[in-house]
């Protein structure tokens, strides 16, 4: 069960607006990405009147744990990308892809958490997506990072416009 909160900071009138609308656009886009053939957790009910969602719970660990082993980089990562590159075909950005929001099951890699996801046919928001995981990946996984994204590369198969727009991204001041 996934609750959103009410924020203290925020007005009670624009808090219950982003809740309703940040409850009902993860589940839309946790069951556009399940159309895909991407694996997420199903959801089994969405309640915008009390901000809340029901999914299926995933028995598995999250990459997080596994790649802080250094065990099962090449395939796990390698998987990512490919699931990546099919959520980024099918214009859905994840836009918080960390090893926290992957979880591997008996039946494979799960992606976790579309709080944040959104559609769009945009190079630069499918490129900032993998420069997020990117630099989630070195900041987490700092020994096995080169590792992991080579093998997320090569998964994901970008074309050179792609890699291009990924290299722009990081040339710039924010991200160095």
């Amino acid at each position: 069960m996934k609750e959103r909160v009410c924020k203290k900071y925020r007005l009670p009138e624009l808090d219950t607006k982003l809740r309703r609308q940040r409850t009902r656009r993860e589940a839309k886009n946790l069951q556009r990405a399940a159309d895909f053939g991407i694996k997420v957790p199903k959801i089994i009910s969405c309640d915008e009147k009390n901000y809340t969602l029901k999914m299926e719970y995933l028995s598995g660990r999250l990459l997080k744990d596994i790649f802080d082993t250094g065990q099962e980089i090449p395939q796990l990562s390698e998987e990512v990308g490919g699931l990546l590159r099919k959520l980024h075909e099918k214009n859905l950005v994840h836009n918080d892809l960390t090893t926290s929001n992957l979880i591997q099951t008996t039946s494979g890699v799960y992606i976790i958490d579309f709080g944040l996801a959104y559609h769009t046919t945009r190079l630069e928001d499918k490129a900032m997506d993998l420069v997020v995981f990117k630099k989630s990946i070195q900041a987490t996984h700092t020994m096995y990072a080169d590792q992991i994204w080579e093998n997320l590369l090569a998964g994901y198969k970008p074309d050179s416009e792609t890699i291009q727009r990924v290299q722009t991204i990081l040339s710039r001041v924010r991200y160095k």
